[in-house]
């Protein structure tokens, strides 16, 4: 069974009397900029407060400018690196690279660039939401800032 919206496979979730288990493999969905790997989260584990996953960032590729509502972030930097515009107008910025962590407050406008144009980004990505996509909303960098 498969969840269109979400491209989501149901049937790739292992339960194991508590302990549930996905595969390597397994769906793929593909959001502003960025592939993301099956992973764990109200839609087919039944979480209550967290998702994880895997995200890809192509070779040159930008997850364009966006916000978090409501829900704290933690990415682990498996591969390749990174830089984050950040904040009000996007006008600071931090790099990160393979071994670093990375925790985005919730309500901070940013950009994430993968700065190699040979390489991706791999990254592990941890939610405080279940809901991996809903409260995500897009930021333009040039709104007058107050």
């Amino acid at each position: 069974m498969k969840d269109d919206k979400d491209n989501i496979q149901l049937s790739a979730v292992e339960d194991h009397d508590g302990i549930l288990t996905i595969r390597g493999g397994g769906a793929r969905r593909d959001w502003n900029g960025i592939h993301y790997k099956q992973g764990m989260s109200a839609k087919n584990v039944g979480t209550t407060k967290l998702s994880a996953n895997i995200a890809t960032i192509p070779p040159g590729g930008v997850a364009y400018a966006h916000i978090h509502v409501g829900f704290e972030l933690i990415l682990y930097i498996l591969e390749g690196k990174v830089r984050h515009e950040f904040g009000p107008g996007l006008k600071q910025s931090v790099e990160n690279e393979a071994g670093d962590f990375i925790y985005i407050k919730p309500g901070v406008p940013h950009e994430v660039f993968n700065m190699s144009d040979t390489e991706p980004v791999v990254a592990f990505v941890a939610r405080s939401s279940a809901e991996e996509w809903d409260n995500i909303i897009p930021y333009d960098r040039n709104r007058p800032q107050s």
